[in-house]
């Protein structure tokens, strides 16, 4: 295995200095809404270094410099259409369009390769001396060497920090790569310490890292079955270890209020393990004006890309119930809207509170005379077939084009709403990243895989019982929703994946990784403007282009850094 060294974590990366923060009474400065920095009374420079990752972390899925960015890895597939799009994420469905040049693109490569960067320091710098330390940074080499081989093959491997200028960065062989993913997540496993039992609750556990190597070993799995009944194992383990359940009754701070039990796990306040999440494995925790090991810098902008303008109508305010306000970067496809729910009539997943369909005008002494046409749509007075008059507490009616960004059936666990910013540009509210309805899908993927559908349909039904435990217990009929080992394929995963974890996972990760991208695309949908229409995808798209400015710096001596396939530079 020859490991290579890369040129521009010198030139941007590694000369950042980890836990070094800068303060300026400057009002252009950015404000943190984390201690995920140095300078904040840690006497210990490596757990500061550690907690530098996290800032990464934060940085990476925080960024609002490219708004579109989360939008990247959602549209151009089977879920999600372009809606209001900022721009940096149209190339991820106009695919004749994504270059090398793309800024989504090259952010995630930069913001990889600082996480192995500085990790490398931690590792390097305290050997065997402080094996949880290592095992921290350990993860998150491993999770972004996991993101790159997923979306981008063969990628440069680094396992020592670098701090010169160095020209010979070259591609190393996603097998190589994979060795060093492996050795990572088993000492992580090892060395990290139980659920419960590290500094914070946003910190890294072990089963943190035995989720994250489910995920990988299904995709080296790929290459080699065995990985198949490792992944599995993994999955079991945090399965098995009595320490998680799925959440099946309502619990927290929104008792009073109208919502339902799978609601009530991505509501500010209930997201945490601390707060009655039994669910959550790992939730990264965001607060204003508290002193925790947890939050971001930026403002992360989920809310705006999820949510839809609803704003812009007349008779619409921002509020609590609907989530706040949103901008409609995308929007979900005909396929995730109904084709994938059909048939499954009492899904909680699918009711109002978690997948928006119905709204009310909820402007104060609202009123206004408005033309309905023959397919039930809103027109100007005396355009349609009728007129009629709508008023405060009345159920929304949009015009046809809302459904490109202003109102469309959209997920909700995004939502959040400060009522002293009300223009909401930041959404400061705990992410979802890991919990026990994915462990269920890893596995079942991971029984499937070895040709055991009908342990996979048992883990299905674990999901479809808290699914339809409502609807169950209404209708009488117990076996309500239930599946057969007969109905497990990889696109049923998939499309359970859509329903359980619509706005959680990486739906590009997912897709490339089981090799679905192009088949997937196909099931979108939608028809509509062309230029908010998928098109252009040719095979080469599954795999990212490795950024221009990476191939650039690295001509210069050795080997030259060589761009995927298709791509022209």
């Amino acid at each position: 295995m020859k490991i290579y060294k890369h040129t521009k974590l010198c030139s941007v990366l590694a000369l950042l200095s980890l836990g070094v923060a800068s303060c300026s009474d400057s009002f252009l400065n950015e404000k943190p809404y984390s201690d995920y920095e140095a300078g904040t009374g840690d006497p210990s420079i490596v757990e500061n270094q550690l907690i530098g990752l996290h800032y990464i972390y934060a940085q990476l899925w925080g960024w609002s410099g490219r708004q579109g960015f989360l939008s990247c890895w959602q549209i151009g597939m089977d879920i999600t259409s372009a809606g209001a799009t900022e721009g940096v994420e149209n190339p991820f469905y106009q695919y004749a369009d994504l270059n090398s040049e793309n800024g989504g693109v090259s952010y995630l490569w930069e913001r990889s390769y600082q996480f192995i960067n500085n990790a490398n320091t931690i590792i390097s710098s305290v050997g065997d001396e402080n094996p949880a330390a290592a095992a921290e940074a350990r993860f998150f080499r491993a999770y972004a060497y996991n993101t790159l081989v997923t979306l981008w093959g063969d990628v440069p491997l680094l396992t020592e920090s670098i701090d010169v200028p160095t020209f010979n960065y070259a591609r190393a062989s996603v097998a190589d790569v994979d060795i060093v993913i492996e050795e990572d997540l088993d000492y992580a496993v090892a060395n990290l310490p139980n659920v419960g039992e590290t500094r914070t609750g946003s910190r890294i556990n072990k089963d943190v890292a035995r989720q994250l190597a489910a995920e990988a070993y299904l995709r080296m799995g790929e290459r080699d079955a065995s990985y198949f009944e490792k992944a599995e194992q993994m999955a079991s383990a945090i399965i098995d270890g009595g320490k998680y359940q799925l959440i099946e009754a309502r619990y927290g701070k929104y008792l009073g209020e109208g919502g339902d039990y799978y609601r009530d796990m991505f509501r500010q306040g209930n997201m945490r393990r601390s707060e009655g999440n039994t669910e959550a494995i790992w939730t990264f925790e965001l607060e204003y004006n508290r002193e925790v090991n947890g939050g971001t810098i930026d403002n992360p902008q989920h809310r705006r890309v999820w949510q839809p303008a609803y704003h812009k109508w007349e008779g619409m305010v921002n509020a609590d119930s609907l989530g706040g306000r949103g901008n409609g970067r995308l929007r979900l496809s005909n396929f995730m809207k109904y084709t994938v729910w059909q048939g499954l009539d009492g899904d909680i997943r699918n009711s109002n509170y978690n997948i928006r369909r119905t709204v009310n005008y909820n402007r104060p002494g609202y009123s206004a005379e408005i033309g309905i046409d023959a397919d039930g749509w809103r027109v100007a007075k005396d355009a349609g077939v009728q007129n009629v008059t709508i008023k405060t507490g009345d159920q929304a009616i949009p015009f046809k084009t809302d459904s490109l960004e202003v109102w469309y059936p959209f997920p909700t666990k995004w939502g959040g709403y400060d009522e002293t910013d009300d223009f909401g540009y930041a959404l400061v509210k705990d992410w979802s990243v890991m919990r026990l309805g994915e462990t269920y899908l890893l596995r079942a993927e991971a029984r499937l895989r070895q040709g055991n559908t009908g342990g996979a349909a048992d883990d299905i039904n674990v999901l479809r019982d808290r699914a339809f435990k409502m609807a169950r217990e209404e209708s009488g009929n117990a076996n309500l929703g239930q599946v057969s080992a007969a109905d497990i394929t990889l696109d049923f995963i998939l499309d359970e994946r859509a329903r359980e974890l619509i706005s959680e996972e990486n739906r590009r990760m997912t897709l490339v990784r089981t090799g679905k991208l192009r088949e997937r695309i196909a099931l979108n949908g939608d028809d509509g403007p062309s230029n908010k229409i998928t098109s252009g995808f040719q095979d080469y798209h599954a795999l990212l282009p490795i950024p221009l400015s990476e191939i650039q710096l690295n001509n210069k001596e050795g080997e030259p850094l060589t761009q995927n396939p298709g791509y022209s530079k």
